[in-house]
């Protein structure tokens, strides 16, 4: 999994904005940095959906920290994964608890997903830090 390193603003009155050194011209906004984290990963997964992602290689954060010093303007940094999907689906064996399988199945039903579509659901959820 990669991290790209966001630049967040926030000016009086305005809602949080990110942009993305390593990332030109990919840029998102949230009313709260709960929902900038999520429109920022939409946001990357959006510019590198035609791109190959070795064309965008993420800097280390302290690299993009020491670069913006002499900014000295008013930011924080956001590190915002990014796992590109889109791949062959393979089939994997995990064990889990039955009744927690029974939980999983019936979640999915009311979400009218798989119990696989669920578990990657979950999964991309967690890894994003979406909860």
């Amino acid at each position: 999994m990669t991290h790209y390193i966001g630049i967040v603003h926030k000016d009086a009155g305005s809602s949080y904005g990110i942009s993305f050194p390593d990332l030109p011209g990919c840029f998102s906004a949230g009313e709260d940095l709960i929902e900038l984290e999520r429109n920022a990963i939409e946001a990357i997964e959006l510019f590198l959906d035609d791109q190959d992602a070795a064309d965008f290689p993420a800097r280390d954060m302290n690299e993009i920290a020491r670069s913006r010093e002499a900014d000295g303007d008013d930011h924080m940094l956001m590190a915002i994964p990014y796992i590109r999907s889109g791949g062959r689906a393979v089939r994997v064996n995990v064990s889990i608890d039955a009744h927690m399988l029974a939980a999983i199945d019936a979640a999915a039903k009311r979400r009218k997903l798989s119990r696989s579509a669920f578990l990657v659901s979950a999964a991309q959820n967690e890894l994003a830090g979406v909860h």
